[in-house]
């Protein structure tokens, strides 16, 4: 991994800046509850992770919701702040490290599917045990309410861990394939930009 050097910076600048941009483009999915909205703003971190490390990509995922807090401020009590933080770390960190180890095509592909289960397992752990109750708590919305919305796109949602396993997961699965796949796709377009 380069030091955090004046060019450096930069790069995470401009990338936490974009990944921001990339964040203000979400849309929910029609099987999923409206909660739950996808964006690609993880494409510029994971462009970061893979030309500058783990840790510039912490950094660019910290910005990219910072900017937001700054210029949008929260609609869910920071709760939505804080899982788009966390579970995105558990998406670039993998992601990034396997891709360091051996710079191939094939290790950005291994790197890109463990990054998307760990995104999945964070996500179902995270909404599991502290978002959904957080939620719940700072909306004064009760879990059966959460968990209606859920049941009434999914019928095999009727509890908290069926919504995790069927509502949060697929989101991420399905969030981490196509922010994986244009990140594929980019990057050797855009990697001799990342590393000048």
């Amino acid at each position: 991994m380069k030091k955090f050097d004046v060019k450096t910076l930069a790069k995470i600048a401009i990338l936490g800046a974009l990944s921001f941009v990339l964040m203000m483009i979400e849309f929910p999915l029609p099987f999923i509850p409206p909660f739950y909205k996808l964006d690609f703003s993880e494409v510029a971190v994971l462009l970061g992770g893979f030309a500058i490390g783990w840790l510039p990509a912490v950094c660019i995922e910290a910005l990219k919701i910072v900017l937001n807090l700054l210029f949008t401020g929260s609609s869910t009590a920071y709760v939505g702040e804080i899982a788009n933080f966390c579970i995105g770390c558990a998406f670039c960190i993998p992601a990034s490290l396997i891709y360091a180890h051996e710079k191939s095509r094939n290790n950005a592909l291994k790197g890109l599917v463990i990054g998307t289960l760990c995104m999945c397992l964070a996500g179902l752990i995270l909404n599991y045990a502290v978002l959904l109750p957080a939620y719940s708590y700072f909306y004064k919305m009760p879990m059966d309410a959460l968990i209606g919305m859920g049941s009434a796109l999914i019928p095999l949602i009727t509890n908290r861990l069926t919504f995790v396993l069927f509502a949060t997961t697929p989101f991420n699965l399905i969030k981490g394939i196509l922010v994986g796949l244009v990140t594929f796709l980019l990057y050797k377009h855009v990697s001799p930009l990342l590393h000048k």
